[in-house]
């Protein structure tokens, strides 16, 4: 489930990242000395975002891809705790039916 939100917050980030160079051609000469004055904010204002928009995707992943998990695992728990019966042996007249 990491693993599906990683490749999905990626995605997202990389989409945002390729519509914003588009949008910010007008920046391109002054690219060096933004990078140079701003580049540590930049960077942390990304960190920051990918957490957050990586919260977001793993809690929409549980909360739609995760239904009644809970109570899938109840009823597992419960099995092991009683512990399967034993099937009863077939009887003799059971199999003589079956078979003829």
């Amino acid at each position: 489930m990491i693993a599906n939100a990683l490749i999905l917050t990626i995605a997202i980030l990389l989409a945002l990242g390729f519509w914003l160079m588009g949008e910010l051609k007008f920046f391109i000469p002054y690219k060096a000395v933004l990078l140079h004055q701003y580049g540590t904010a930049i960077l942390a204002f990304l960190g920051v975002l990918f957490i957050n928009v990586f919260a977001i995707v793993f809690a929409v992943n549980r909360r739609f891809f995760l239904k009644d998990t809970g109570r899938k695992l109840t009823h597992l728990d419960k099995q092991l705790q009683v512990g399967q019966g034993e099937l009863p042996a077939p009887s003799i007249e059971s199999v003589d039916e079956e078979l003829g």
